[in-house]
């Protein structure tokens, strides 16, 4: 497969992070994007087990199962700054 990038400054940048060592030729800087592109696009998608935690934390909350976020803070600030 052949990319060409139809923005000379997308081509500019790639040539200056392979020129700083960031990476070894034009090909592995495309393909670390890529790769870095497929990533952010699993981060938009919940798994199974993601909304079954979800769920269960929810159900948590709703039988009152929680912390406030102040007193929690507070609780944190006590143990680890003695305050």
């Amino acid at each position: 497969m052949q990319v060409t990038l139809s923005r000379r400054e997308l081509e500019q940048f790639i040539a200056d992070q392979v020129h700083a060592g960031h990476y070894p030729s034009p090909q592995a800087a495309v393909e670390a994007a890529v790769e870095r592109l497929m990533f952010d696009h699993q981060l938009d998608k919940p798994t199974e087990e993601d909304l079954r935690r979800i769920d269960q934390a929810q159900a948590g909350i709703d039988r009152g199962e929680y912390v406030e976020l102040s007193a929690f803070a507070a609780a944190m600030r006590k143990k680890y700054c003695g305050q």
